[in-house]
């Protein structure tokens, strides 16, 4: 079902289209700071920062996709027209006026796709006339979900030339896009069914009852050389997908109906994630490793994307009531962990996230010499970089967050 039924008439009823709210309070205690800081603040240089550095053409990609939803966030907190500016020009460009999105091919059925229809979707809902051709782009990028590839019990194929793959990294792409886009529906149940559903399947498969974590990757037809024969999953419990996955279900709680029976579900799976998350904090930097269970093994380090990841969805899920209050402690030694151990001054007012794993993935081609295994060494491997935007995104994120969680201290 297209744009025209679906979400038409909803242009002209504002009550359905206004953003969820972060947590506010009235309480007046002065922000706790980090390394001479505010959290807010630490958001403001990161972002700056990494403005400056991105000076490549635009490109439909699902971290220019998460870096600009965290400027729209930090808009929220801090109006400042560059953040929203700068989102019009790396993503709201790349759509024409009729809804076309540059650099989008839909028969590749990729979930990561999908991920700058939420920058997209923000800038309709913020943007004061409400520019329909972003609605129409989001129209058409959900739309792909109706004929999505699904393992035999219904779970969306990570990407279609990932068969029978199911991975964590999809459930961020995904599913808080399609329960955002459910408030546009006829039907909107149709996107919180299957947002339920799909948490439901990647939390049977992955889970790990032993470590607390999740598997990075399940294939359902147990024939990939990174499966297990047994039960499907990858080897190894990455950070960085085992953080795509916290924020996934803190995020699709924004949009869940409080009467909608997968919701509990939800919560009960976000809290036994932050449960498994917090175990596996490193004790002295308040950092998490690359490889989350096998901390000081020689190659391991300490990463920051997944760190941010985690201090983010952990902050946000006790600034909405869904994490226990007990967990604060380790919250605010994540973040102060990133802030002495991981941001480098640059001069001049810039400033760097170091310390991010560039890719991972599973899969691909032995004959190019670079198979994605999985294995513990294959993780280890791949490149360390700077100023990532699967970091970058998300530590400006977490800055929001933990400055509200500060609020919350004070009531």
């Amino acid at each position: 079902m297209k744009w025209r039924t679906r979400a038409k008439f909803l242009l002209h009823h504002s009550s359905f289209i206004l953003l969820p709210l972060l947590l506010t309070s009235c309480a007046t205690a002065a922000p706790q700071k980090f390394s001479s800081a505010t959290p807010l603040e630490w958001s403001q240089r990161l972002a700056h920062s990494e403005m400056a550095r991105q000076t490549n053409a635009p490109k439909w990609d699902y971290t220019m996709g998460l870096f600009t939803l965290s400027l729209l966030k930090l808009n929220e907190q801090i109006p400042d027209a560059r953040f929203v500016k700068f989102s019009e020009e790396k993503v709201g460009s790349l759509i024409s006026s009729n809804g076309f999105v540059q650099g989008y091919k839909r028969s590749e059925y990729q979930l990561d796709a999908l991920n700058p229809g939420k920058t997209a979707l923000a800038l309709f809902e913020s943007v004061t006339n409400q520019d329909a051709r972003y609605l129409h782009a989001c129209d058409e990028l959900v739309s792909q979900l109706d004929d999505q590839p699904r393992t035999f019990d219904g779970g969306f194929w990570h990407k279609q030339r990932y068969t029978n793959q199911m991975w964590l990294d999809g459930i961020y792409m995904a599913s808080p896009f399609y329960a955002a886009m459910g408030r546009y529906f006829i039907k909107p149940n149709k996107a919180y069914d299957e947002v339920a559903k799909q948490i439901r399947l990647i939390d049977e498969h992955t889970y790990d009852a032993k470590t607390g974590l999740n598997y990075h990757g399940w294939d359902a037809a147990k024939i990939q050389p990174w499966a297990n024969p047994a039960n499907g999953c990858s080897s190894n419990f990455w950070g960085r997908a085992e953080g795509w996955y916290a924020m996934a279900l803190v995020d699709v709680l924004d949009f869940m109906p409080t009467n909608h029976p997968g919701r509990a579900q939800i919560i009960a799976t976000l809290q036994r994630t932050a449960k498994g998350i917090v175990k596996w904090q490193d004790a002295k930097t308040g950092l998490w490793w690359q490889v989350m269970d096998q901390g000081g093994r020689q190659g391991n380090y300490l990463e920051a994307t997944a760190s941010a990841m985690f201090v983010y969805a952990l902050a946000k899920g006790v600034n909405h009531g869904y994490l226990s209050r007990d967990l604060i402690p380790a919250i605010e030694r994540g973040y102060a962990g990133i802030i002495e151990n991981l941001i480098t001054d640059d001069g001049g007012g810039k400033w760097s996230l170091t310390k991010c794993c560039s890719v991972a993935g599973l899969g691909g081609s032995p004959s190019n010499g670079h198979y994605r295994s999985g294995s513990f060494d294959y993780y280890i491997s791949e490149p360390v970089v700077s100023n990532d935007l699967k970091g970058i995104g998300p530590f400006i994120l977490a800055g929001i967050e933990v400055q509200q969680l500060d609020r919350t201290k004070s009531k």
